[in-house]
């Protein structure tokens, strides 16, 4: 790396950054308006609501970055190209390819810090956010039941209070025909030591066609359904990191369950960093033909279309995907693909 690919380096993340900046606060203003109408609710007031916001951000920011990437690519290569220096660096001899190599590594450091965002930084504070909200709020659990399948048991948790304490459970066992053998009702759970110490317990068997129920006080229970397996359940989808993913996918797997979903929302994961270096280099060409001397808003407006179009079409795929089972690798990575190779073509032909 020699002192021009530091120069287009600093331009493009100078400029990346302060679009992250700009974006990031119009999402969140967006997330304090759209959540201010809930305060009132329990002890979830205004600061509450602007702390929820602020809590939000990470999770904002990792929703925009490969738009992000995009318009600070877009402005800052397109301010080198406005001021002569591109124009400059091309007559001492370097290629297009060069500096959209610049602006790859770039790319590589915004898909690293991408990854650890979106793993790691993003779960935690949407956790926070969203623990934080319904505590406010007093909604201790979910409204609606959660079912789940352990080995030949099928348990249905009417109240998750945390992933350690469950409450309102029915469990349904099941004999090797699948006809229900036995089923236990339980008022509360918690997990202690490796197993779940169960009270105000209810067991009826089924032989025949005769019945026997029998109560109990307190029980011990061991199974497959752990407090990590059912904090995946508490959380909404979109915050689940990539190994709490890969948790319930085991989970799933191990109970004959489809795990589709899942398994794509793992791949887009693992895709989205890729994404956000292939919208960077794909901007290098975009910025030096139809976009050289266009000013800073036609450049945003450029910019926003073509993240657009590129959102349709991630949706699209995932939608044909799950019409037509493709792989999951498949229908989550097919548009940064051809993002990908579109951006080489156009690279090529530029030079």
């Amino acid at each position: 790396m020699n002192r021009m690919d530091r120069y287009v380096i600093t331009h493009v993340m100078e400029l990346t950054g302060i679009v992250a900046l700009g974006l990031v606060s119009i999402y969140t203003l967006v997330v304090f308006v759209s959540d201010v109408n809930e305060a009132g609710r329990g002890d979830y007031g205004v600061l509450q609501v602007l702390e929820y916001s602020l809590l939000m951000i990470p999770s904002s920011l990792y929703v925009l970055m490969p738009i992000v990437a995009l318009l600070g690519t877009l402005m800052g290569i397109g301010a080198l190209a406005r001021t002569g220096e591109l124009t400059a660096m091309r007559a001492a001899g370097v290629s297009l390819s060069r500096v959209g190599a610049a602006a790859l590594l770039a790319g590589v450091g915004l898909a690293v810090f991408a990854f650890f965002l979106g793993d790691w930084l993003a779960p935690t504070s949407e956790n926070l956010a969203t623990e934080m909200r319904d505590s406010a709020r007093g909604n201790g659990s979910p409204g609606k039941s959660i079912w789940l399948r352990d080995a030949d048991q099928v348990v249905r948790i009417n109240r998750l209070q945390s992933e350690s304490h469950i409450g309102d459970v029915t469990m349904f066992k099941l004999g090797a025909d699948g006809a229900m053998t036995a089923t236990l009702t339980v008022q509360d759970g918690v997990y202690v030591d490796g197993h779940w110490h169960l009270s105000g317990v209810k067991r009826t068997d089924f032989a025949g066609d005769r019945t026997s129920v029998s109560s109990f006080d307190q029980l011990d229970f061991n199974g497959g359904i752990s407090p990590k397996v059912l904090k995946q359940f508490i959380l909404e989808t979109g915050s689940l990191s990539a190994s709490g993913l890969l948790r319930l996918i085991d989970y799933m797997d191990e109970n004959h369950l489809d795990a589709a979903k899942y398994r794509l929302l793992l791949w887009r994961k693992l895709v989205e960093p890729i994404t956000v270096i292939v919208m960077m280099l794909f901007a290098v060409p975009f910025v030096t033909t139809q976009l050289r001397d266009t000013g800073a808003g036609q450049k945003l407006l450029a910019g926003a279309l073509v993240g657009i179009v590129f959102y349709v079409f991630n949706k699209v795929s995932v939608s044909l995907g799950d019409i037509y089972q493709w792989p999951a690798p498949l229908a989550a990575g097919l548009p940064t693909v051809v993002m990908g190779l579109l951006s080489w073509w156009r690279l090529a032909r530029a030079n």
